[in-house]
């Protein structure tokens, strides 16, 4: 698909001209993962990763996948890229941007919902 905002274009090219955003796009582009799963997988710094995630998140680029709560009471999100692969060209004056969805948020929490409490634990 082609990207048309503007927002979005401009929120992909400063990703990936990012060296540690390219590591959490990477780390979260086949499964959901944590903040903690992307600091260990990418040795990315505890502050820079959840700075970053938190700008991905701001951006689309990422989407929150699960929300779990802990036995505690913490609640903590897995997150996952929402775009799994980009193509960036120059037109004469036009930056053309194409992105491949990675996953529909919506339709993977209608498949969550309808499958809570067939879990066999």
């Amino acid at each position: 698909m082609i990207i048309t905002s503007e927002k979005l274009k401009q929120s992909i090219l400063v990703a990936l001209g990012d060296k540690e955003m390219l590591k959490i796009l990477d780390a979260s582009m086949f499964k959901a993962v944590s903040v903690n799963d992307i600091i260990r997988e990418t040795g990315i710094p505890h502050t820079t990763a959840y700075r970053k995630v938190k700008w991905l998140l701001d951006q689309g680029l990422l989407g929150v996948q699960k929300i779990t709560i802990t036995p505690d009471g913490k609640k903590f999100s897995k997150v996952r890229s929402t775009l799994r692969a980009f193509n960036v060209r120059y037109e004469l004056g036009n930056v053309v941007v194409e992105g491949e969805q990675n996953f529909n948020p919506v339709e993977r929490t209608a498949q969550d919902f309808f499958t809570l409490g067939n879990d066999s634990a």
